[in-house]
This record gives C-alpha cells, sequence and structure tokens, in this order.
C-alpha cells in the first residue's frame, strides 16, 4: 500500500536500491539481522518478541516496473498453548516475494506520462521512493502466514480438566467421579445428620415396617 511518509534509510527494514540503478537483470544479495517490531506475528497468540533479532536473507533483482525482492526471515517466536495455556517456544522461517514498482512506471515498466490519480489502482502496489523500500509490510505478512493459527506445546496435548482446571498431561489419571444429580440432595442431607440421628430414622422405618405387616 502506498504511504505518504518519506522513507528514512536509518530504518533496519529500509533498504537502498540505488546499487541495482533501473538496469533490468541486475542481482543484489543481502543480509541483515534486525530487531523484531512491535507485534510481529498473531497478536495474544504466538509472536516474535519486541526486540528479538531477525534474521534477513534478500535477494533484489531489477526488473522493468521495479524491483523484485525474495527472501527469508528467521527468528523465535513465544506465545501460548491453546489447550493447556503453557509457554510455548517455536523456531520461525518464513519465505517471501514481493515486488517494489517504480512510481513512474505501469504494470509493463513503461514510464508514465502522468502521475496516475487513481487511488484505487495503487492501494495493493508497494512502491520504491527515492531508491528506498520499506520491507516491514512484507515481513509482518510474511510472519502471519509461517506461524500457527492455534499453537500447541506438543501435538497430543490434552489440555485442561474442564471441572477444575487442571493440567492433564501432568496428571494422565485425573479424573472426578460422576454423581448422579437423582442422589446428590440425599446425600448431601445425609452428611448433615448426626449418627444418632441417622440410627433414630434408622429405627423408625424399622417400626414403620413392622406395623405395615402386622
Amino acid at each position: 500500500m502506498a504511504s505518504n511518509a518519506r522513507l528514512d534509510h536509518r530504518n533496519p527494514l529500509v533498504f537502498d536500491t540505488h546499487e541495482l540503478g533501473r538496469r533490468p537483470g541486475a542481482l543484489q544479495r543481502l543480509s541483515r539481522t534486525v530487531d523484531a517490531p512491535k507485534d510481529l506475528g498473531l497478536q495474544d497468540v504466538i509472536g516474535v518478541p519486541e526486540g528479538a533479532p531477525v534474521e534477513l536473507d534478500l535477494r533484489l533483482e531489477s526488473v522493468m516496473e521495479g524491483v523484485l525482492v525474495t527472501g527469508t526471515a528467521r527468528a523465535h517466536a513465544e506465545g501460548e498453548c491453546v489447550r493447556c495455556l503453557e509457554p510455548v517456544q517455536q523456531e520461525l522461517e518464513a519465505e517471501f516475494q514481493e515486488m517494489f514498482s517504480y512510481p513512474d512506471a505501469d504494470d509493463r515498466g513503461r514510464v508514465k506520462a502522468e502521475p496516475a490519480d487513481d487511488a484505487e489502482e495503487d492501494e495493493d502496489r508497494l512502491f520504491i521512493e527515492d531508491g528506498l523500500f520499506d520491507l516491514e509490510p512484507v515481513l509482518r505478512d510474511a510472519v502471519v502466514l509461517a506461524l500457527p493459527m492455534q499453537p500447541v506445546c506438543r501435538e497430543d496435548c490434552p489440555g485442561l480438566c474442564a471441572e477444575c482446571g487442571a493440567r492433564l498431561l501432568d496428571d494422565p489419571d485425573h479424573h472426578h467421579d460422576a454423581v448422579d444429580i437423582r442422589w446428590a440432595a440425599l446425600q448431601g442431607i445425609a452428611g448433615s445428620l448426626e449418627p444418632g440421628d441417622k440410627d433414630d430414622t434408622s429405627g423408625a422405618e424399622t417400626g414403620v415396617d413392622e406395623k405395615q405387616e402386622k
């Protein structure tokens, strides 16, 4: 997407294409380690911590309409298991390819007679500005696609107990005795009676039975 803000060459995710010139077929390979920007990944799920190192290997190829950038990003991602909520760590490798267009060239690389005024036409295109391009939006998209939408600590993670929240992986035999709700009220009454009361109740029931027999 086009941006009105001027690019800052001091930004580690901004790259210079001046050495390529505008000679179709010219190639340049770059390797750079940068600090991860904020919110790189799936927010509140898994991502690369802000400031963590991200290794970039890039291949810049000059074509008629701009510069074709092909690359790989490697980093360490951290998140939370969606089943048991334990920390998850993952080595990330994200591949990407993106065209950065010259602002004065059309889709066939021909120089435009006049700048285009169609905002919709340029909405999804990335541009080279004064010989510079910003890799951050491409990196963000690539990292999101490379990360799992539902990370787990292990494929067979059993998750948490639905009744008490205990981590089932730590206690494979964990269970709760099922209580028939029809007897739950009677068990509560029986538990609240003193031993003497229970005996009296039992005796009363016996007396009733004897009278019924007579």
